[in-house]
């Protein structure tokens, strides 16, 4: 009963490390992943971060104040420019900018101001950052690609 028992844990965790192993996002040059669609679904989370940001302006100028609808709206703000934080930092400032390569300090310029202004977007609902941040982005994919890929 013993040995079973032991036997059935030792399955579970190999099963649950098998898992989390296969759901990472490796940091080994594995070429799964496409620069291309990086750029594309941080430009998509600026759209939603947008679009959320209408949303939370538009929910608070209403009589009555849908306060559940607002915190909604403000968590799905807040989990997209989270999003954009990670893509710039755990996958191209941690696995695809090389030191001495092409333009490497103003790369890292660039995705510095758009994790700042990411974070402005979570603390405002100011068009202004999301705008800057589409701008950066633009700036980024140029300097990135050498050219746009929109």
């Amino acid at each position: 009963m013993k040995t079973i028992c032991i036997s059935m844990i030792l399955g579970i965790l190999i099963a649950l490390l098998t898992v989390a192993n296969v759901t990472a996002h490796c940091e080994i040059p594995c070429g799964i992943y496409d620069d291309n669609l990086r750029v594309k679904l941080m430009a998509e989370h600026i759209e939603t971060i947008e679009k959320s940001i209408n949303k939370i302006v538009e929910l608070g100028n209403a009589k009555p104040v849908n306060y559940n609808q607002i915190v909604r709206w403000v968590t799905n703000k807040e989990d997209h420019a989270d999003k954009i934080q990670h893509v710039v930092t755990q996958y191209f400032m941690t696995q695809r900018i090389k030191p001495n390569t092409s333009k490497y300090a103003e790369k890292l310029v660039v995705l510095h101001k758009m994790l700042l202004y990411a974070m402005k977007c979570k603390q405002t609902t100011d068009l202004e950052n999301v705008k800057t941040l589409r701008s950066l982005l633009k700036e980024f994919e140029l300097l990135y690609f050498d050219h746009s890929h929109s």
